[in-house]
């Protein structure tokens, strides 16, 4: 059976273990924690059609690595990640195309927010988003809890 993807907007970057040897996931910026944001100035950048898009075993258009692969959501090319050869990185410095969606963990970016964008609360990122989970995952997203929606609205004052 296939993983399934966090329902959650926060990422949890590192786990940390405890004095006793227990691992333990400790909140906030120190321990990796990071909440994406519920608004980006940079969607007007957005490809007009996000339904149709590659799908997420698609190899990175440069050096063809098979994983660790983003999709830019201005152009829809598929590029490697910064921990491989860095082409979406070194894609958004040729072109400012800004925004790209990991197809590890279908998280969003915003290269000039520097920042995780909340792909399944905005409007705009949200049919990119279950489609991209369907092509993993084969099946929708599962409906985000209200209350989600409610504390990240409150925590961007909102």
């Amino acid at each position: 059976m296939a993983d399934k993807a966090p329902a959650s907007s926060s990422f949890a970057v590192s786990e940390l273990p405890t004095e006793e040897g227990e691992d333990e996931l400790l909140y906030g910026a120190g321990s990796g924690w990071v909440e994406a944001r519920t608004w980006c100035d940079h969607l007007a950048s957005l490809c007009s059609d996000l339904v149709h898009i590659p799908t997420p075993d698609t190899p990175c258009n440069r050096c063809h690595h098979p994983s660790e692969n983003w999709l830019c959501l201005c152009c829809k090319e598929v590029l490697c990640s910064r921990f491989v050869n860095k082409h979406m990185l070194q894609h958004y410095q040729q072109t400012s195309d800004c925004l790209a969606l990991s197809f590890s963990d279908l998280s969003v970016w915003c290269f000039s927010c520097d920042s995780y964008i909340d792909a399944q609360v905005l409007p705009q990122l949200r049919p990119v988003y279950e489609t991209a989970y369907i092509l993993k995952f084969g099946e929708p997203p599962p409906v985000r809890n209200v209350e989600l929606q409610n504390v990240a609205a409150s925590s961007t004052g909102n």
